[in-house]
This record gives C-alpha cells, sequence and structure tokens, in this order.
C-alpha cells in the first residue's frame, strides 16, 4: 500500500514508522514521500536519508487555504497515494483533502481521546493539560481522521502512567517512547495488511 506522511517537526514517530520498515514490520507498506509545510522540519532530512522523496509545501505560498488543501489533494493523487499518516502536522486538511482520502487518513494524538483533544490540543501542551489536571494515567492514541477535531474512529490506544515528578517534557518523552512509537507502526501495519479495512480513495 503507497503510504504518505505528513509532518510538521522533527518527524520522531516518523522515523518510528521507517525503523519498522527496515526491521520487517511492515512489508505491505511503501513510503512513497514525506510531506511538510516547514522547511527546515528536520522529518523531510530523514526522508531523504531513507530514499523517500520530501516534498516541501508551505501554506503560505498560497493567498487562500482552499488553493492550498487543493495542492496537497492533488500532491497525495498525484503520488497515486492509498493511506495517509499525519505524524505531528500542524496543520488542519480541509474538505478537498478528506473528501479524496475519506477513511484513508490516521493521526497519531498524544494523549487517551477523549481526553486532552481537540482545537488547540497539540504537542507540549497536552501534557500540560493532564498534568494541570491531575491524572494519573495518560497515553496517545491513533484514529481516522473526519471533519471533526481529534473526532474520527479509534484505532489503537495505549496508556502510560503519569509520575509525581513529571514535567511537560519528561511526560511526553515517555508518552512518545512507550506509546506513539509503537502505536502508529501497529496501525500502519493493521491498515496495510487488510487486517482492518479503510475507505476507498479517488486515487
Amino acid at each position: 500500500m503507497r503510504v504518505a506522511v505528513l509532518v510538521s517537526g522533527g518527524g520522531t514517530n516518523l522515523q518510528a514508522l521507517l525503523d519498522a520498515k527496515t526491521e520487517g514490520r511492515l512489508p505491505d507498506a511503501e513510503f512513497v514521500c514525506v510531506i511538510s509545510n516547514r522547511r527546515e522540519a528536520y522529518a523531510l532530512t530523514r526522508a531523504k536519508e531513507h530514499g523517500i522523496e520530501a516534498v516541501y509545501l508551505p501554506t503560505v505560498r498560497f493567498k487562500r487555504r482552499e488553493d492550498f488543501q487543493i495542492a496537497l489533494r492533488d500532491a497525495l493523487l498525484e503520488r497515486q497515494i492509498e493511506l495517509v499518516v499525519l505524524a505531528g502536522y500542524l496543520v488542519v486538511l480541509g474538505k478537498p483533502v478528506l473528501d479524496a482520502f475519506r477513511g484513508r487518513i490516521i493521526n497519531i494524538h498524544p494523549s487517551l481521546i477523549p481526553s486532552f483533544c481537540g482545537d488547540g490540543c497539540y504537542g507540549l501542551r497536552v501534557h500540560e493539560m493532564a498534568l494541570a489536571r491531575g491524572v494519573k494515567v495518560t497515553g496517545a492514541t491513533v484514529h481516522f481522521v473526519d471533519d471533526g477535531t481529534d473526532t474520527g474512529p479509534i484505532i489503537l490506544q495505549k496508556a502510560v502512567d503519569v509520575l509525581p515528578d513529571d514535567t511537560p517534557e519528561s511526560l511526553q518523552l515517555r508518552v512518545m517512547q512507550q506509546a506513539e512509537w509503537q502505536l502508529l507502526p501497529q496501525a500502519v501495519h493493521l491498515i496495510t495488511s487488510g487486517q482492518i479495512p479503510i475507505g476507498r480513495s479517488e486515487a
């Protein structure tokens, strides 16, 4: 299955996918391209180092948000992408992309949805919210992307303990190590191997 990974930052979840591919745990996934809205995103370097097309597609290049969404959709369609993986992509997908890849887009979120999710909940902010609330357990979730924010059907979740001396940074790292880097390759494997059905794509 032809896979595109969309990333805005360093790409640690992308690296987890690439490691899983190298180790033979994703035999049915072909990573065709990595797309980022940020030129300096280290994820693009990770892609190049693995012989994967690195695409810089900035939102600022377009006067209208819809024009960017159409360009992103077309970039995915041109490459015959069958599965879109959001791995720390800080751009909200619009109707052109969602309609073209309905049921074929997944996202990794650093909490146990429905806790600490929705608009404005991303990155370190999620872990700051968890600590402020005083929860004893947090985690990560892989889910399908729909028209809402973090509202699509859940694929996998994994819990991670919150420790008494945690900072947002230490909790973020533990959630990545113990949950995100495990869950995302597992979810991609379940989909690309046909164990979880996905929607039809215009591609």
